[in-house]
């Protein structure tokens, strides 16, 4: 694999004489072939994600001094000085920050390589680690995932569940699911799973208050939905015959940054609510809420769609494309996703 400063000769590792695997890497323009074992990079890796020798000592069951050892040895055969240290702290350098990326990739490459030869003769083993929002995990992710793992006996999830974006890389994360307008930079990204919003309220609250007859009837309304700032109470909304924009601040007095608990409150006719379908479905089907201006569609920054978001690295591993080929079966998904998540190679 070519790589803009380091190639990778021998992916799937080499055993040297000490027992170790090593990675043999070209650095710049140098003919020369250098040894540099791959545990050298864990320790480069682990170390460069926590800025901290004992969380790493930790994550890889290793002594501090191991864990040092293995880090000075790759900054003596590199030649350059991959950490700032001092005693209270310690930060990559530039050499270590632009060296860090290409660790990962060989790191990604020699995981890759060993589970090409294990699904060779057996069947996907491994972990796979989820980040999801904590509704649409619940509500949706929690629901599916159970038969990936009854097909997959020899894999194991991890399912991290949060509504705030998390650093994948210093998580360990594999496979980002988010609801967002705005898909990081950065990170491949492409949509799983559509999520459609809808204005809703119980009966009781519209027999009491009246209905809205167009947005701008809402600034007489109590209003809910998902909170975390003042900006979340201005909504917007397009009007379906003829795409007009419309845009109004909302009040109410009940905040929260929990959708379930926003849904809750909708049910008990404490106001509108704004919410993803995927929530108010069964309560709209069962009458226990009712649509407001159907004639709007509210336009929010949570977006869309749930995206699927990793680093092209991370989607070398097998197992990670064969969950989300499962995903996309069991939520239906466009055919153009479909046709995405199945070309070779894939890279989100």
């Amino acid at each position: 694999m070519q790589m803009t400063q380091m190639s990778v000769y021998a992916a799937l590792g080499q055993a040297t004489s000490d027992g170790l695997t090593s990675v043999c890497v070209k650095i710049g323009n140098n003919m020369k072939s250098e040894a540099i074992h791959s545990e050298w990079l864990h320790s480069f890796r682990a170390v460069a994600h926590h800025l901290s020798v004992s969380a790493a000592s930790q994550e890889l069951n290793l002594d501090k001094s191991q864990v040092s050892k293995r880090v000075a040895l790759l900054e003596h055969k590199l030649g350059v000085t991959l950490f700032a240290r001092s005693t209270r702290k310690i930060a990559l350098t530039a050499a270590g920050l632009a060296y860090l990326d290409h660790a990962q990739r060989a790191l990604a490459e020699l995981d890759a390589g060993a589970e090409l030869l294990r699904n060779l003769r057996t069947e996907l083993t491994g972990p796979i680690r989820i980040t999801a929002p904590v509704s649409w995990g619940q509500r949706v992710l929690a629901k599916c995932l159970p038969g990936f793992l009854n097909q997959h006996p020899g894999i194991e999830i991890e399912v991290l569940l949060a509504d705030q974006k998390i650093d994948l890389a210093r998580e360990n994360i594999d496979v980002a699911l988010r609801w967002t307008a705005s898909p990081s930079k950065g990170l491949s990204s492409i949509p799983l799973a559509p999520i459609f919003w809808y204005l809703t309220a119980s009966y009781a609250y519209l027999a009491a208050q009246g209905t809205p007859k167009l947005p701008d009837d809402l600034l007489r309304h109590q209003c809910l939905c998902y909170w975390r700032e003042n900006s979340d109470e201005r909504w917007e909304f397009l009007e379906n015959r003829t795409a007009q924009h419309h845009s109004v601040q909302v009040h109410g007095r009940y905040h929260i940054n929990h959708a379930e608990a926003v849904l809750a409150a909708a049910l008990q006719g404490l106001g509108i609510a704004l919410l993803p379908d995927y929530l108010c479905n069964a309560a709209l089907e069962q009458q226990s809420l009712i649509r407001v201006l159907p004639d709007y569609t509210p336009v929010t920054r949570f977006g869309t769609h749930i995206y699927v978001q990793a680093s092209a690295e991370r989607m070398l591993l097998t197992r990670n494309r064969v969950l989300l080929r499962y995903l996309q079966t069991e939520l239906g998904l466009m055919s153009e996703i479909g046709n995405a998540l199945t070309a070779e190679p894939l890279y989100l």
